[in-house]
């Protein structure tokens, strides 16, 4: 029960709507309970000679006139009800995905994707019966059980309603001890189900993978273990929650064998009529429903706690990083950033140390090194995706902490290394930030990051809908249309985190050529290991093992002697290489 405790703020901000229902709830189990009243009427007259047609009839109406009130106070109360369980679910959907898009890169690192998706789900189906049939098990039979008891014992006879009672402390004894085990039994359930959840994004995220590899079969038995493990978790939580109903069917049957013997004992003695003992049986069939919905209450609560823990831990996760800031736009694409050392949480080895590097407004800086030399997690330091406590970055003159993380991230457009595309048209990809851009302006992007022609080519053109992350595209149409995307937001600083490695030198000088132009006056950076993309950069440092070796313009780097020299060198040769020449 303590589970309704924990949603009591939704039960008072939806009071009305749960108020209407168990008033109706309450009204259709009165009427419920009159029916075996009249029966017993009916019994008694026949079995004293005084039914009449008349009188007969009068009963046949009441029995129409409450089965037909019954059922639309059911229709009513079953609306009511429900719309506010389906309204709690959508309220913890749209709770966890607020919390999971304020949630760093590091909350991703730790959990996996199937199973947040299994939480932001299943878990929350659990929640949403709790809310719904768990609120009508507990109030619809706590009423009707009460109500039955209380006629039985004032209008029948009090001692067979106490002798009818007597096995189910037992019943009440023995659910306690199954709903311990079911507990355990769904956490573990729900858990087994998230590790099948992932391992299913898994292997279709990585289909094309897998049969390139020819490792089908493996993947088979692999995924069939992990299905295995579901399904045996949830055969416990069958087998336990089958327990219930034997033990209601036993206690409701010594109820009636008790209430059989001793009724035929008080007729004989004329302490009970026959009218009577029938209402008096009628009415203990109907406690076989609070017997049901107090074990259905149960299993449900328990359901809803192990469900309830394990979005509650997912919502009680702090950010890393703390959206307090208080500006609310960029208005200088200056960029300032000292960093004297940073590392990720869990490891002892810094991934940057003495960066320092001043990046006037409307310039254009190069950031190059070897793979793992920390261009990346600058990035995300400059973007807030992480955070140092001796790491300080300035954007315009203020550091990055006072500006709200919407308007940071609204100011720095990025167009990471492996970019994403939904499943939608070009267009509407490359309008992603925009999504009420014109095709003008969406072509105008594209013809700058030299996809138009591309798309064009296509028959539906910027119509053509691209599959799961872009799967019908090229890795390099991918690239462009996502640098297209990060130009429709004409942010004030534009980020290439090595955005140009699928596309040709050409392409690339094509594009590079059209961003000095069309982005005067406005900040960018390029991250890249191709070095002929930052040739014309004002600035272009080196990282080598998390800081700064190298600094200049080309000119300046190639006349050094070098990394950078030796590199370019190399590349050089490379490409004269694959020219065949």
């Amino acid at each position: 029960m303590d589970l309704f405790f924990k949603l009591g703020w939704y039960f008072k901000s939806q009071w009305r709507r749960y108020a209407a229902a168990v008033t109706m709830l309450i009204g259709v189990d009165l009427l419920e309970m009159s029916i075996p009243w009249i029966t017993g009427r009916i019994i008694d007259h026949v079995v004293d000679d005084t039914l009449s047609p008349e009188l007969l009839w009068r009963y046949v109406l009441a029995l129409c006139g409450i089965g037909v009130a019954v059922y639309v106070m059911r229709y009513l109360w079953r609306v009511l009800l429900f719309y506010s369980s389906f309204h709690l679910a959508e309220i913890m959907r749209r709770r966890l995905y607020d919390h999971f898009t304020r949630m760093s890169p590091s909350f991703y690192r730790e959990h996996r994707t199937g199973d947040l998706m299994a939480r932001a789900t299943n878990d929350i189906s659990a929640l949403e019966m709790t809310a719904g049939e768990g609120v009508l098990s507990g109030i619809d039979g706590l009423l009707t059980g009460l109500l039955v008891v209380a006629i039985m014992a004032s209008m029948i006879s009090w001692e067979l309603t106490l002798l009818a009672l007597l096995p189910f402390p037992f019943m009440a004894w023995y659910f306690m001890r199954i709903g311990e085990r079911l507990h355990v039994g769904f956490r573990d359930a729900q858990e087994r189900f998230s590790d099948l959840n992932d391992r299913v994004q898994e292997s279709v995220s990585g289909i094309r993978m897998v049969r390139a590899f020819g490792l089908e079969q493996k993947e088979d038995r692999d995924f069939l273990q992990v299905a295995d493990r579901a399904a045996e978790a949830n055969m416990r939580v069958a087998a336990t929650d089958s327990l219930y109903d034997p033990a209601i069917f036993i206690t409701v049957g010594s109820s009636f064998l008790l209430c059989i013997g001793a009724g035929a004992f008080l007729i004989e003695r004329d302490q009970l009529t026959l009218g009577q003992l029938t209402s008096f049986t009628m009415y203990l069939g109907f406690l076989i429903w609070p017997m049901f919905a107090y074990g259905w209450l149960l299993n449900i609560l328990e359901r809803g706690s192990a469900a309830w823990e394990r979005i509650d831990a997912l919502l009680r996760t702090p950010s890393p990083v703390a959206d307090q800031g208080v500006l609310h736009g960029i208005a200088n694409s200056s960029i300032q950033i000292d960093v004297d050392s940073f590392q990720y949480s869990g490891t002892d080895t810094p991934v940057l140390h003495d960066v320092h590097l001043q990046i006037p407004a409307g310039s254009l800086l190069g950031v190059v090194g070897a793979t793992g030399a920390g261009k990346s997690t600058l990035i995300s330091l400059l973007l807030r995706h992480e955070e140092g406590a001796q790491s300080h970055i300035c954007v315009g003159g203020y550091p990055v902490q006072q500006y709200t993380l919407a308007a940071l991230h609204a100011g720095i457009a990025l167009v990471p290394q492996d970019p994403f595309l939904f499943t939608a048209t070009i267009a509407e990809n490359i309008a992603l930030g925009r999504p009420g851009a014109s095709l003008e302006e969406i072509r105008a992007v594209a013809a700058l990051a030299a996809i138009d022609q591309d798309i064009l080519r296509f028959p539906q053109g910027y119509d053509t809908l691209v599959g799961e992350r872009g799967i019908t595209l090229s890795g390099g149409q991918k690239q462009r249309i996502a640098i297209a995307r990060a130009l429709l937001l004409d942010a004030p600083i534009l980020i290439l985190d090595d955005a140009l490695s699928a596309v040709d030198v050409a392409t690339e000088r094509s594009i590079l050529g059209h961003l000095q132009s069309a982005r005067a006056g406005r900040t960018t950076l390029v991250l890249c290991h191709r070095l002929s993309a930052v040739e014309e950069a004002d600035k272009i440092v080196v990282l080598s093992h998390g800081t700064v070796t190298e600094r200049g313009t080309h000119a300046v780097l190639l006349a050094l002697g070098g990394w950078y020299a030796r590199m370019f060198e190399y590349q050089q040769l490379e490409r004269v290489v694959e020219a065949g020449h």
